[in-house]
């Protein structure tokens, strides 16, 4: 992990002269990608010319369902394969590894459905993230002192993980008893055994308790004090808002663009991304970045389509590919 860390005002700072046009050069990219893109038949799900991520800072990745978002994480962190593109981390190419050959690059991920493993304690979920674990070879398991050391340091390390998101008493439970929101945070906690330079996150705040929403994005802030890059797909803009230092936005596979979070609702292509039809009205934002007149009227709209999605039993995530491939004449 890198040895410094951005003030708040490093981090305006940087992007004060960056233009706010898609693809823009950053002026210190920890992540490079270049004309990656990924069919699926006759559908193009992604196609993204060049993105660079700023070192240090939250990247936010929104647009609407079906934008591309997830299957540009699944292209980046080894989950699916590209037709053409390449993409690096500090100079690193990351192309064609597996996932677990990224993450020992230093770029880990979690999803949005959690990847938790339920018949597992939570304790031992996290310990499972600790790379170049030597009890983990067949032929060290008949001599227990040449990894016993290494096993009581892993889970130390897992306990003071457990306690930095307030999960250490539930270390002896089962990881399917965790309520949703408990499981995004067990991800991040294993997501962090890794020692990561960048963690990307697919919509932390889908699902979870509002209770628990003020805890993940202090979580996911710390992140980013601690020097770690942290890219996060979210459809809420009040979060977007809130902890984004740079903005990407996508939209039928591509990046249409990219801004800090002020200036997103002067943005024409976001505007007619997200409002389609309603393209030609002005968005009205009061002071504080709250909608106001016919854009609140909007934006409760939205949220209470989002809220019957969600307890219908649905989710916000993009679109099978099956169901894609039905819909596409």
């Amino acid at each position: 992990m890198p040895d410094t860390n951005l003030t708040a005002e490093q981090r305006a700072a940087i992007f004060t002269d960056v233009p706010h046009s898609p693809g823009v050069p950053k002026p210190d990219p920890m992540l490079v990608v270049d004309n990656v893109s990924r069919s699926f038949g006759g559908l193009k799900a992604v196609h993204v010319d060049h993105l660079e991520i700023q070192r240090g800072c939250i990247t936010g990745l929104i647009g609407p369902n079906g934008a591309g978002k997830t299957t540009l994480f699944n292209l980046l962190t080894g989950f699916d394969r590209p037709d053409t593109g390449t993409w690096s981390m500090d100079g690193q190419p990351l192309g064609r590894l597996y996932p677990h050959q990224v993450a020992r690059k230093g770029v880990v991920r979690t999803f949005q459905l959690t990847k938790a493993l339920s018949k597992l304690s939570v304790l031992d979920n996290v310990r499972l993230g600790a790379t170049g674990q030597r009890g983990e070879r067949i032929a060290n398991t008949l001599l227990p002192w040449t990894w016993k050391a290494q096993e009581r340091t892993v889970t130390e390390r897992a306990h003071e993980l457990l306690a930095r998101f307030k999960l250490d008493a539930k270390a002896d439970d089962l990881a399917g008893s965790l309520s949703g929101g408990q499981r995004k945070l067990l991800e991040m906690a294993r997501a962090l055994m890794t020692d990561p330079t960048v963690v990307m996150l697919d919509e932390p705040m889908a699902g979870v308790n509002p209770a628990l929403t003020q805890s993940l994005l202090g979580h996911i802030k710390s992140l980013r004090d601690e020097g770690m890059t942290v890219v996060f797909v979210e459809h809420d803009m009040d979060v977007i808002r809130d902890i984004s230092d740079w903005v990407v936005v996508m939209s039928q596979g591509s990046v249409i663009a990219e801004s800090t979070p002020e200036h997103l609702s002067s943005n024409e292509a976001v505007v007619d991304a997200y409002l389609g039809a309603h393209h030609d009205q002005a968005l009205q934002f009061d002071d504080a970045g709250n909608p106001v007149g016919e854009t609140a009227v909007l934006a409760e709209a939205l949220e209470a389509a989002e809220a019957e999605t969600l307890e219908s039993g649905g989710d916000l995530s993009e679109p099978e590919i099956t169901e894609l491939r039905h819909e596409t004449p």
